[in-house]
């Protein structure tokens, strides 16, 4: 990949993009991942005003660490970027109060929980984004956002812009390396941050981001008939995955009523 043309266009339709919209810039989530971490200076390339949020919610140590590593690295480096933490714990555990229900009954309630905490911590971007005039920007790539659907829906998948989409993960790794981002970053294991327990992304998933990759540059070619040994047991993911999807990748279904019956 040619990453600094890539790096160019990126920041130009980010700054374009803001432009015409008639905003001041972006506000973004900073979770010390490399997504973040690369969407993050992208737009802080643009000269435009960045706000970046730390947004902890029963966060690893590790986590809020490299968060707070790579704002420090963005405000010491680009005059036009303001970052601070917002405290989501209390908040959070006021819902989960209100929220609670017996586990046993209810097996998906750590799953909602989970989401809950995504969902948090989008309405605290659009708070920040609607007070400074600026636009929530995504920062899913392309396996997550349109391979395996690996984010919560109207969380961070509730963005304005999506800037790094159509980049896979390894891809998004290069663009952190051509970056010169903090080591933390380059080097961070994925995680979505969303549970008690560190769990990492591949072991939510049951593959690696190159594994996935590989499938889905092949998707709609091949068919199951077509894999093997691993390669079988990560496209039965990829496609169960993106088949359990598609209500967060398709617009929403609208029930069309007949027009004859309007009179």
């Amino acid at each position: 990949m040619q990453t600094e043309k890539v790096i160019d266009y990126i920041v130009n339709w980010l700054k374009d993009y803001a432009t015409k919209a008639g905003v001041k810039g972006y506000v973004i989530g900073v979770s010390g991942g490399v997504d973040s971490g690369v969407v993050s200076t992208l737009c802080a390339m643009t000269g435009l005003k960045v706000l970046t949020l730390e947004m902890p919610i029963r966060q690893q140590k590790d986590q809020v660490s490299r968060a707070l590593e790579h704002i420090d690295f963005l405000k010491n480096k680009f005059p036009n970027v303001e970052g601070f933490t917002v405290d989501l714990n209390e908040p959070f555990e006021a819902l989960y109060k209100t929220f609670d229900v017996k586990d046993d009954e209810f097996p998906a309630e750590k799953l909602a929980f989970a989401n809950t905490r995504s969902r948090l911590r989008m309405l605290t971007l659009y708070y920040y984004g609607q007070i400074n005039g600026l636009l929530v920007c995504g920062t899913g790539n392309k396996v997550e956002d349109f391979g395996i659907g690996f984010y919560t829906k109207y969380g961070d998948g509730g963005v304005d812009v999506s800037p790094i989409a159509d980049l896979y993960k390894t891809e998004v790794y290069a663009l952190a390396r051509a970056l010169d981002l903090p080591e933390s970053i380059k080097n961070a294991i994925p995680t979505d941050g969303l549970w008690d327990v560190d769990r990492t992304d591949e072991q939510q998933i049951g593959a690696t981001y190159p594994e996935l990759e590989k499938i889905q540059k092949e998707w709609g070619t091949k068919t199951e008939a077509d894999y093997n040994g691993r390669d079988l047991e990560v496209y039965q993911i990829f496609s169960r995955m993106h088949k359990a999807a598609q209500h967060k990748m398709n617009p929403i279904p609208v029930c069309d009523v007949p027009e004859e019956w309007r009179d």
